[in-house]
């Protein structure tokens, strides 16, 4: 039953040796396996990015771990995509954020010390492919509205996060094949697609082969803008990834989507991707590739199309990708890469049949094609809850008013007519305020979705210009930030003059890394945070994000919308996000005069122009030096030369989890789940902002019950996202979201209801309970669970808390894979079923025979409940290799196993 998974990438077994030619650029030469040499008609008929899983096929076959019979799979993808074919793929590379890569570094020094307990060599435990670790997600905006707020801000961090980064630190001097950036660098999907992106790998050898690369964070999709080949996965699936095994994935549907035309001069990239992400959550691409192209795409920026490639785990996809072409090469000559580095990754890409021209031939894709004229794409925004509920900008208002009083839910916050209609005011330094629902209390520029855009970023410095100029100001109360992607923002903000006014909105620079579009967004000022709670006010976030899901952005911000960084500017002066800025003026000039967002929007013809004059090469290049030589407070920091690390028993941000401890060198068989309580019955899409927040630790909860425990006051307590390191605080913290709806309780919030005695507890306090009791437990829930952000601690949590399966209607792709990683069983409702048809009110207890483990892929079992009751599942185990990781309690136990006995490589 156990497959043998671990890649030996040795040529010497490679039956394609006869693929493998010589390229001469500037006189240097260069090897590569040649596709065009296969000589196979089905090749000019495949999606580019099918092509580089072939290359990859190619370039690996060993008759082993890659065979010949997987590039023929991949050849006949026209036939077998729909078919749930397995292929091995390796990536060139893995990039991690500092959230998800310290937990991926204390697994990989926990790793360490059972290799030593079960008698191994530490040493092995250890990256094999390069690995770029980008420390953006700690800083908080603590300080906003202030010229220092960025070196404050930094300050904070380092105080805030010395445990963590010293022990990042370690982890960069003991393993191998590992590069941090430093804080203060910039978002790591910004720098992935500014600096660290090969594009073309060329290895040690000599041989060239495609640039491609999985990260911990769900958005390393932004790198498909430029042509790389790059998805989202688990904390869990990228570690095995660095250790040497290659990804078993299922050959993937490509779904096509046609661009033409040409956006007109109000519009915004962000705009566009809102529309594209609308579309093609309506198709449905979940588990799917997405492939742009079409003439339209030559009416893109290379920074247009990175947009849209970001927000593929919006749309659903897995990725969302552009094939290279000259406008990526002239991307890759602008951000400052050397330039016979450039001519060799032209010149293989064209050789190789990956280089998309004008006259090349459209592929085959999956079903119909998707179309979109540029020119049809209307301002808009999203939310308030989900970010594929767009919303065009002049229907805004109108739906604002509905929505308030529609039942609770994605679109609704189920108030009374007479309670859409109250307002509180409040006194903020010596002068009166009046909150009402819609008030924007948070408007943050932020995010890699824009802040890499270059257009996106000016035009929202133009209309700060022209608003400044108008004599128009944002209310001092309302917390306003600018979170650059990278360095080089900064530089051309000032070079196009636009910094200044940017500032005298509030917009000052309040650190360069991912801040309230992960929810680190500080606290409010006190005044306004009492005027919400005390009003019971609606109050609103507009930013330039990604994600906008309920209790993600600020606990206090009910409504969360997102927008192009320029109307996070319109929204911060209006003052509310109950406006139809068609109608009504976003506030009035020195003389009085009405000022409507007309007056003041520059047109994407003119942000162009001023972006051609603002931004050149040698600004990357200044900009990126300081990642290699580090920065002063980064350079500071002590840290062990040990191998195996010295774990610190009073440390509350680092810790050595249990994942390890027990493991042997035999698996034990699977034990099937009998008399299982239902932990939590949830409805659809619960996100993994739901089951893992990563933001504010609210003062009431069991992970503030643990620090106060050891001493930690209040204002010390960090993120949860922060403290992933610690494995006592992230499994308090599992289901701890304060938006959190249970269909078992009759409130919102993190509670749920301990069946043998009917007590209702924090979910971590029944799961404790249930665990102490010897009870087993599942989840019940909806569709798309697990929607979100690549959290592995979504599926570290629940492990920690008992919980052996979840059953849903279905999964978002990465959540189902970090539960297999960590041994639960992912089960799906067959023909349409769910909790609430069935009649389960999750009262019951469930029983699932898993026959010893000795499953097939996605086999069907039946669950038998103890109201007599029962019902058929799916396993939604998808491969063989899969079935093999569950047997061994989780794919990091498994790959352990093989590096004890010398059989991984």
């Amino acid at each position: 039953m156990y497959r043998k998974i671990t890649c030996n990438f040795s040529a010497l077994n490679n039956p394609f040796q006869k693929n493998f030619k010589q390229l001469k650029v500037e006189g240097k030469n260069y090897n590569f396996y040649s596709l065009p040499d296969l000589h196979d008609a089905r090749l000019e008929k495949l999606p580019y990015s099918v092509r580089i899983l072939l290359e990859s096929a190619v370039r690996n076959c060993d008759e082993f771990n890659v065979k010949k019979a997987d590039v023929e799979k991949i050849l006949a993808w026209e036939k077998n995509s729909t078919q749930q074919i397995e292929i091995p793929f390796k990536p060139a590379r893995v990039i991690l954020q500092d959230f998800t890569g310290v937990p991926a570094v204390v697994d990989f020094a926990a790793m360490r010390d059972a290799m030593v307990r079960l008698g191994g060599d530490p040493n092995k435990i250890n990256p094999l492919c390069p690995v770029d670790l980008v420390i953006d997600h700690s800083v908080q905006a603590d300080v906003a509205r202030d010229l220092k707020a960025f070196e404050k801000n930094e300050e904070i961090e380092f105080n805030r996060n010395y445990e963590r980064f010293e022990f990042l630190k370690w982890g960069q001097k003991a393993l191998n094949n590992f590069t941090i950036v430093p804080p203060g660098s910039g978002i790591v999907h910004q720098v992935n697609l500014e600096y660290l992106a090969r594009v073309v790998f060329n290895n040690e050898n000599g041989v060239l082969y495609p640039d491609s690369v999985v990260g911990t964070d769900s958005h390393t999709t932004m790198i498909n803008g430029l042509g790389v080949l790059g998805w989202g996965v688990g904390g869990i699936e990228a570690e095995a990834v660095m250790l040497g095994q290659c990804i078993s994935m299922v050959l993937p549907e490509v779904v096509g989507f046609k661009l033409y035309g040409k956006l007109k001069e109000h519009v915004t990239a962000t705009d566009l991707v809102l529309t594209c992400t609308q579309m093609l959550r309506k198709r449905g691409v979940v588990g799917k590739f997405v492939e742009f192209f079409g003439p339209g795409c030559e009416n893109l920026s290379l920074a247009d199309r990175a947009t849209i490639a970001n927000m593929a785990p919006e749309y659903g996809a897995t990725m969302g990708y552009f094939p290279i072409d000259a406008q990526s090469v002239d991307y890759l000559k602008l951000t400052g890469r050397d330039s016979h580095k450039v001519k060799v990754i032209e010149s293989y890409l064209r050789e190789q049949g990956l280089f998309r021209t004008s006259s090349s031939k459209d592929p085959v894709y999956t079903g119909a094609v998707l179309e979109l004229d540029l020119a049809s794409v209307q301002p808009c925004i999203s939310g308030p809850k989900r970010p594929h509920d767009r919303v065009p900008l002049n229907e805004m208002k109108s739906e604002w008013n509905q929505i308030l009083t529609a039942k609770t839910g994605f679109k609704g916050f189920g108030l009374t007519e007479q309670q859409s209609k109250k307002t509180h005011t409040f006194n903020y330094k010596g002068t009166d305020y009046t909150l009402s629902n819609g008030s924007v209390v948070v408007a943050a520029i932020t995010s890699c979705t824009n802040t890499s855009n270059p257009d996106s970023m000016v035009a929202a410095g133009l209309l700060a210009k022209a608003a400044v100029e108008k004599g128009l100001n944002v209310k001092p109360y309302i917390k306003t930030t600018l979170s650059p992607g990278s360095g080089v923002v900064t530089k051309y903000f000032v070079e196009s003059g636009v910094q200044s006014y940017l500032e005298q909105l509030g917009f000052t620079t309040a650190g360069y890394g991912c801040m309230t579009c992960i929810g680190n967004t500080g606290e409010l000022e006190p005044e306004v945070d009492q005027a919400i709670r005390q009003g019971d006010v609606v109050a609103a976030a507009v930013l330039s994000g990604n994600r906008n899901f309920e209790g993600r952005i600020h606990p206090l911000t009910r409504a969360n919308y997102l927008a192009s960084p320029a109307l996070v500017v319109a929204y911060a002066l209006a003052g509310t996000v109950n406006i139809d800025f068609e109608t009504e003026p976003i506030g009035t000039d020195k003389h009085g005069k009405a000022v409507f967002l007309k007056d003041i929007w520059p047109s994407r013809t003119f942000t162009q122009d001023t972006v051609h004059k603002s931004l050149r090469p040698e600004m990357f290049s200044e900009v990126y030096k300081r990642i290699s030589q580090g920065t002063a407070r980064w350079n500071a920091l002590k840290a062990s030369d040990k191998k195996v690390y010295d774990w610190k028993a009073e440390s509350t941000y680092i810790h050595n989890p249990p994942f390890f401890q027990t493991t042997e060198l035999v698996p034990k068989p699977v034990q099937s789940i009998k008399s299982a309580y239902c932990l939590l019955n949830l409805g659809d899409s619960i996100t993994t902002d739901h089951i893992s927040p990563a933001g504010n630790i609210a003062k009431n909860s069991p992970a503030a019950r643990y620090l106060n425990e050891r001493g930690i006051q209040s204002k010390d307590f960090n993120t949860y996202g922060a403290r992933r390191g610690n494995d006592e605080i992230m499994a308090r913290g599992t289901f701890a979201n304060v938006r959190l709806i249970n269909k078992m309780m009759d409130k919102v919030g993190p509670e749920t209801v301990h069946i043998p005695s009917g007590q209702k507890l924090a979910v971590f306090d029944a799961a404790e309970k249930y665990q102490k009791e010897g009870h087993q437990l599942i989840v019940l829930a909806g569709q798309e669970y697990g929607s979100g952000s690549s959290r592995d601690w979504a599926a570290k949590g629940p492990y920690l808390q008992g919980i052996k399966a979840v059953i849903a209607q279905s999964y978002e792709r990465i959540h189902r894979s970090n539960l297999v990683g960590m041994g639960i069983l992912p089960c799906e409702f067959l023909n349409g079923q769910n909790a609430d048809s069935l009649g389960l009110n999750g009262h019951e207890t469930f029983n699932i025979d898993l026959k010893g483990g000795n499953l097939k892929v996605n086999e069907v079992l039946t669950v038998t409940t103890s109201t007599g009751k029962s019902f058929q599942v799916k396993t939604r185990l998808d491969t063989d290799v899969e079935i093999a990781y569950f047997q061994n309690g989780g794919i990091l136990q498994y790959v352990l196993r093989k590096l004890v006995k010398g059989e991984a490589q």
